[in-house]
């Protein structure tokens, strides 16, 4: 909260390597990671929930999913200048209203007893008094252009490129001095077989596999079941696991003569013996490290411009 968030990056206490930059694609995974991580708070401190701003459609029905899964104690709903879509999620609102993967309750039918002037009402039975009981604290910003779509999505790739940069950095020798490339580092040999393999977001044939990997930032992750394989590799998973991600990487190089991947990765050799998978998602390395190698003669290794802009 404090500033971008490249500036202060600390080891999280759980995390799990989502591998897309939007949960459009997979909404039913998105809220099983929420569970997940959130299984893991204690209530010792107060918890600060950071939603995202896709609150306009599915994103609000979602949005109302993920209210109901944590019950929050307090909402705190910033409304848009000039946009008056998103209703204000009341607990009466958010009690009601059917999220994306979860229905809401119906409004109890009400039977009127009594004669005259006095009147009591009488709820039906079997409803469900488990309604939530948040606080909402309404922000109306007065400032101009509040919330304009658009800009958002080009700050949030710059802040995350920072972020990658910031974690790379770990990998420099703290002595100030020169920045080394990515190159002239000495990266980690792991075997084929001792770590599973998944493409979080999209399907690559066995065949194919390896090229993707190669060059990519990789969740380094840790499934409960352990990695066997009868050959040398590489092991393919056939489903995205939900499970712990202890840190992240660049695949430098495959070998697959000596079935070895070279990866390089700031993460502690002690958290490193827990890794026995590897998630492939749709984050790119930030252009200015492919682009910025120092001392390559001739083409840049897996930058081209020489491609037909029309496909």
């Amino acid at each position: 909260l404090p500033g971008p968030p490249f500036t202060h990056q600390q080891t999280p206490r759980k995390m799990v390597y989502y591998g897309q930059t939007s949960c459009e694609q997979d909404t039913e995974r998105y809220l099983d990671v929420v569970k997940y991580v959130f299984s893991c708070y204690k209530k010792e401190v107060p918890l600060v929930i950071n939603t995202m701003g896709w609150v306009k459609g599915e994103g609000l029905l979602l949005l109302i999913d993920i209210i109901r899964l944590l019950s929050p104690s307090h909402i705190v709903q910033m409304d848009v200048c000039d946009w008056k879509a998103m209703p204000p999620l009341t607990p009466e609102h958010v009690h009601l209203s059917a999220g994306l993967h979860t229905k809401g309750k119906q409004q109890s039918k009400c039977k009127q007893l009594g004669v005259g002037g006095t009147e009591s009402w009488k709820c039906s039975e079997g409803e469900d008094m488990s309604a939530p009981q948040h606080k909402l604290l309404y922000v109306h910003p007065e400032f101009p252009r509040a919330g304009v779509a658009g800009e958002a999505r080009v700050h949030s790739g710059i802040l995350r490129d920072m972020s990658i940069l910031g974690y790379l950095g770990h990998l420099q020798s703290p002595d100030i001095g020169a920045v080394l490339p990515l190159h002239s580092l000495v990266p980690y040999q792991v075997p084929f077989n001792a770590v599973a393999l998944r493409v979080i977001h999209t399907d690559v044939a066995p065949s194919n596999i390896m090229y993707a990997v190669n060059a990519s930032w990789v969740g380094l992750c840790c499934i409960p079941e352990e990695v066997r394989c009868q050959t040398d590799g590489p092991v393919l998973l056939t489903q995205t696991p939900v499970c712990d991600c202890l840190g992240f990487g660049i695949v430098r190089g495959v070998d697959m003569e000596k079935k070895l991947y070279h990866i390089l990765t700031p993460v502690p050799p002690e958290n490193l013996r827990l890794v026995n998978c590897l998630l492939l998602g749709n984050i790119a390395i930030p252009n200015c490290v492919l682009v910025g190698q120092q001392g390559i003669e001739g083409e840049i290794p897996y930058v081209t411009s020489d491609y037909n802009y029309s496909i």
